[in-house]
């Protein structure tokens, strides 16, 4: 077992693991975050997407010890409860959730492309999306989320200073 520091949300957590335990167990059982969700446990379905550095990842299948010197982002600090982020903002609107499951991966995966590309086509939102697993069917309302949150990330930068 080692000890290490763990940087999540923009706080910095003392966590103790193996090397070799994931980082969604971690985030998970050790600092009970819930939004990253165990889907397939092999990184193929997207149900555990964090942001790593700003960039999409599954942390079924990173270990956390892998990443103690890099900035984590979880849904749960994506955006709060008064202050939801524009793509949190956007699913809502477009009540693109069923059984809600995926949903953290198409949110922190949307929140990556729109960071790397803040006006994709549906070309490129279809295929950043493409391994996100959705059972429920709420394909058409997911993609009408993501052009939402396209709209609002640009008015909100639009409004910065």
């Amino acid at each position: 077992m080692h000890a290490y520091p763990l940087e999540v949300n923009g706080k910095t957590h003392q966590v103790t693991s193996y090397r070799d335990t994931s980082l969604l167990l971690v985030l998970r059982n050790e600092l009970q975050l819930n939004g990253p969700k165990y889907g397939c446990g092999l990184g193929e379905c997207g149900a555990c997407t964090v942001l790593i550095e700003g960039v999409a990842a599954r942390s079924c299948v990173i270990p956390a010890y892998g990443v103690r010197q890099r900035a984590i982002t979880t849904l749960e600090g994506l955006g709060t409860r008064d202050a939801l982020h524009p793509v949190q903002q956007a699913f809502i609107e477009a009540q693109a959730a069923q059984c809600g499951y995926c949903l953290n991966g198409m949110i922190m995966t949307t929140a990556a492309l729109l960071r790397a590309h803040p006006c994709p086509d549906d070309q490129q939102i279809r295929a950043a999306l493409s391994g996100n697993l959705c059972r429920c069917g709420t394909h058409q309302e997911i993609l009408c989320a993501v052009r939402r949150a396209i709209t609002l990330c640009l008015q909100q930068t639009e409004a910065a200073p």
